[in-house]
């Protein structure tokens, strides 16, 4: 049976090996070695008091992380998600769909209005959340400046 349980720093440990686990893998390639950097990533996503970190359960087992963050916009209260991911073997299965459509519904009842996302056009993620109702916002950029 899969749950949706809130999660914190409490759960610190399973959440650096689910997150390692699976953002280390295609698509995605990112060096996770530095546990350090790892750990202080991990805590700038659940540390703050306008984190929200959801996690999939399946028979006590993390099986998929949703790690974001509440912010109060003109627009409504929003649900910025930094990070989802479910693990590989869960993948393609439809649980990643029915886990977004649980956060949706958690989200909802916390009176939050939207999520807001970004992600890569070139990988599975992207289409995966045009799939689950995401549009993609034409007028906004991602920009990035690198310092030597």
């Amino acid at each position: 049976m899969r749950e949706l349980k809130e999660i914190n720093i409490n759960n610190i440990e399973e959440i650096k090996s689910l997150f390692a686990e699976i953002f280390t893998k295609e698509p995605w390639n990112d060096d996770w070695s530095d546990l350090t950097q790892l750990h202080e990533y991990i805590m700038d996503l659940i540390g703050n008091s306008n984190s929200l970190t959801l996690g999939l359960f399946e028979n006590d087992e993390l099986i998929g992380l949703s790690m974001g963050s509440i912010m109060h916009w003109h627009i409504g209260t929003e649900y910025y998600i930094f990070e989802f991911c479910v693990k590989e073997q869960y993948q393609s299965k439809g649980i990643g769909t029915e886990f977004l459509q649980m956060v949706e519904q958690y989200a909802k009842s916390r009176q939050i209005t939207h999520i807001f996302l970004q992600t890569e056009r070139t990988v599975p993620a992207f289409n995966f959340y045009k799939k689950n109702g995401f549009i993609e916002l034409k007028d906004h950029v991602s920009l990035f400046k690198e310092f030597n």
